[in-house]
């Protein structure tokens, strides 16, 4: 099976996706992600309110096989979280990109994503890979 990466987001190498609506970031995993995962138990998100600082640890994601670090892909102050994915993480597989995004941030500077993976070149990282 065919992974997706839609070609409006952004993604970084340790696998989150980033879409941009003005200064709002949608964050969450890549199907690649996903699929190295296998069963997604757990998520550990901050709160809203929380600021983050782009490349830190922002959270965590536990699998039956992994516990995974989650990074920030920009800065700026979490405003909103995806609290139906929260109660019930193994939905991400489903929809990793439109229903399963894990929480949204207002970005503090939007050109810290300049730095960040189109589809085609995080494509080209994780299909290597295999």
């Amino acid at each position: 099976m065919a992974l997706e990466y839609p070609d409006d987001l952004k993604y970084l190498d340790s696998h989150e996706y980033v879409r941009t609506d003005g200064d709002i970031a949608t964050i969450g995993i890549s199907a690649f992600a996903v699929d190295q995962l296998g069963d997604i138990v757990f998520l550990e998100l901050p709160e809203i309110g929380d600021a983050l600082e782009k490349g830190e640890s922002f959270g965590s994601v536990e699998s039956v096989k992994a516990v995974e670090d989650l990074n920030a892909p920009v800065s700026g102050t979490v405003i909103e979280l995806n609290d139906p994915i929260v109660e019930s993480p193994e939905q991400i597989a489903e929809d990793p990109y439109l229903e399963g995004w894990l929480l949204k941030v207002r970005i503090k500077d939007i050109e810290e994503l300049e730095d960040a993976l189109s589809a085609s070149d995080y494509r080209q990282l994780v299909e290597g890979e295999e």
